[in-house]
């Protein structure tokens, strides 16, 4: 592919449609039958309304007729194979606790993984793209103001001198931005002439996790491109190639796990045998030790708490423990436009209230859903995480793409390869 045709990050959707026109947006219908699925695009939102009335109604019209959670009769379950050595009695003792619900998960998983193992990078590149990549050299100030114009939230970073890929800039590098001049007030002064090629000596200041530096080739599979992510624990992950004259290396696009889930549940329609609710996969999402504000939190406070817990999102409750919304780490983006650091003082309810009027809402859902139906919320609706609550709207637990995505992958499912 050539310079010229890798050209659009991560956040600006041109799939599905032809050039200049304009994308849909996230499924809004609220019916109440199973055959909903998970559309659970919110209505759009005045800013003065998004900081305290921003999510997505709880899930109960995504949920599907529940399954009887009586144990089944012995006529329901898989037969045990005949037992003639010890690996046969273990079968067979897999075999006899094994449900068919169980079987149609394991089933599902197979056929997902199959496909992420026979389809590559390329393959999940949009018809039309553009790519934003920043030069090393670049004010952190101009970058900020690129990302916020273009409507997007990462760009890959290109070392001019050495004409090398230099890692990925996302949103947790404006936050760390942000902490270090907390922590050096005198520095302040400095920060507009503050370099994208200086975030490393950001980085070992704060000690925090250095800038994602890694990559894939665009002709490498899908699966592999999911487990480099997962092993180094980045949501998106920048395709590198060489260049066949210069044997320089080229960013080609970015795939991120919203891309690759979508993907997924766009072609493999074995996901909707994903039948298990949250509540029998125990290893799937965040349930305890929540960090968690309040509305009159300060911005700065939940700042901290995200380069502390190393986390991209904090669920604002109320007195009650209700859920209200989430700040977001892309959030703080917003507060920077136009190198506006006051906005860091605000509660963060003021600060959620700067949120554009499009803001679709965050998306929830119960220990009840389905995966194969958050499949289909993922298929319908661009879905970063889903904030798992009860039916009072009490914060439970958090699951993020990362959390499906490591289950898709990782999880048991018996006779598979090494």
């Amino acid at each position: 592919m050539s310079g010229e045709a890798a050209a659009a990050a991560e956040g600006i959707e041109t799939h599905e449609h032809a050039p200049g026109a304009a994308p849909a947006g996230p499924a809004a219908s609220h019916g109440s039958s199973a055959d909903v699925g998970a559309g659970v695009g919110g209505p759009a939102l005045s800013s003065s309304a998004t900081a305290r009335l921003p999510y997505v109604a709880p899930s109960s019209y995504l949920r599907p007729p529940s399954r009887s959670s009586a144990p089944q009769s012995p006529s329901n379950r898989i037969q045990p194979v005949a037992a003639g050595s010890d690996a046969a009695d273990s079968e067979s003792t897999a075999s006899q606790s094994m449900t068919p619900l169980d079987a149609e998960q394991i089933a599902g998983l197979k056929a997902i993984r199959a496909f992420l193992k026979v389809r590559t990078s390329y393959d999940v590149l949009p018809l039309s793209y553009r790519l934003i990549v920043f030069d090393t050299s670049l004010l952190v100030r101009k970058s900020l103001n690129v990302l916020i114009q273009c409507g997007i939230v990462s760009a890959p970073l290109w070392d001019s001198k050495t004409s090398t890929f230099a890692g990925l800039l996302t949103v947790n590098d404006y936050i760390n931005v942000v902490q270090y001049y907390w922590q050096n007030p005198e520095a302040l002064s400095q920060v507009d002439q503050f370099k994208l090629s200086s975030l490393r000596e950001v980085e070992r200041a704060l000690g925090v996790t250095p800038i994602e530096t890694v990559s894939i080739h665009p002709l490498r599979s899908l699966y592999e491109a999911c487990t480099r992510m997962l092993q180094s624990r980045a949501r998106r992950i920048p395709l590198v190639d060489v260049d066949d004259e210069t044997q320089r290396e080229m960013v080609v696009s970015l795939v991120t796990q919203y891309r690759i889930l979508k993907f997924v549940s766009v072609n493999v329609r074995e996901t909707q045998m994903l039948r298990k609710p949250l509540r029998d996969l125990p290893t799937v999402g965040t349930y305890g030790n929540l960090a968690v504000a309040h509305m009159d939190t300060p911005v700065m406070s939940v700042i901290h708490t995200l380069v502390k817990r190393d986390i991209s999102c904090v669920p604002i409750l109320d007195k009650d423990g209700t859920l209200l919304n989430v700040f977001e780490a892309v959030d703080v983006i917003v507060l920077l436009k136009g190198g506006d650091y006051d906005n860091l003082n605000l509660s963060v309810g003021k600060a959620l209230e700067k949120r554009a009027d499009d803001f679709p809402g965050i998306y929830t859902c119960t220990i009840n859903d389905r995966l194969g139906t958050i499949f289909d919320t993922i298929r319908k609706s661009r879905v970063h995480r889903l904030i798992i609550i009860d039916e009072n709207k009490q914060l439970k637990g958090l699951l993020s793409l990362s959390d499906i995505l490591h289950y898709t992958l990782n999880s048991p499912i018996g006779d598979e390869e090494p």
